[in-house]
């Protein structure tokens, strides 16, 4: 799933760079072996750009440099807040997951997470619930945890949403796992059960569901705008009109 996802966003950014040339040398398409230094000069791996991209908040484009074999050099850069939303916007809408369909009413159900906390997602009227079904060994769920997190502090003063992690691990796995890696969300262990009774199988999944109980938004897998889309879904349930 990650895997995908990463190729059509290398594929989208190679399109909107149009892979320049580069003084003397010969037209050269963007892609995992080309050579991406930061605004600092330091030549970024390929792990850290592209971990960098899935964020959302950097593109690439020609740095109008050539390396020593004569390849073209290009530069990952930070978008400024209206460039991060000219992207997002221009991006296609977030797959969305067949377990929850938008505008239908969620049949929602009763848990308690990790810390003994309840909660009754059926009789929730007027809260903002935002779930996101995943697990430890999970690579896109674990990636973008971090986002997630950003999110929760983003609504932190704000007690009408509901932030629920469903988990398929059980509890002392969890607890060793957010040792290293914190998780803001409300976590709720071995929740096996609960993605079965919605039929969820890919995992991470997400749903935003407003404050008259219908399904505003749903996606499954990670695509670049995964959190924007959260986000945007969050702040038009809290806003309807």
């Amino acid at each position: 799933m990650i895997k995908s996802t990463l190729s059509i966003f290398l594929i989208f950014f190679a399109l909107l760079c149009n892979a320049q040339k580069n003084a003397g040398t010969k037209t050269s398409m963007f892609n995992d072996k080309s050579i991406v230094r930061g605004e600092d000069g330091m030549v970024y791996t390929t792990e850290i750009w592209k971990k960098l991209l899935r964020t959302g908040k950097y593109s690439i484009k020609s740095r109008n440099t050539t390396a020593e074999n004569g390849e073209p050099e290009w530069l990952i850069y930070e978008l400024t807040d209206k460039e991060h939303q000219i992207l997002m916007d221009k991006m296609p809408k977030p797959r969305a997951s067949d377990s929850f369909v938008e505008g239908s009413k969620f049949n929602g159900f009763k848990t308690s997470d990790m810390n003994g906390n309840r909660y009754d997602l059926k009789n929730a009227a007027g809260k903002v619930i935002v779930l996101n079904f995943w697990f430890i060994n999970c690579p896109p769920c674990k990636a973008e945890i971090p986002e997630l997190n950003n999110l929760v502090d983003n609504y932190k003063s704000n007690s009408d949403i509901i932030f629920l992690a469903i988990a398929l691990d059980d509890k002392y796995e969890l607890q060793d796992f957010l040792k290293q890696t914190p998780y803001n969300y409300n976590i709720v262990n071995s929740g096996r059960y609960i993605a079965e009774r919605f039929g969820v199988k890919s995992y991470p999944t997400h749903v935003v569901v407003d404050k008259t109980g219908t399904i505003k938004f749903s996606t499954l897998g990670l695509a670049p705008n995964t959190i924007a889309w959260i986000k945007k879904s969050i702040d038009e349930s809290l806003n309807p009109n």
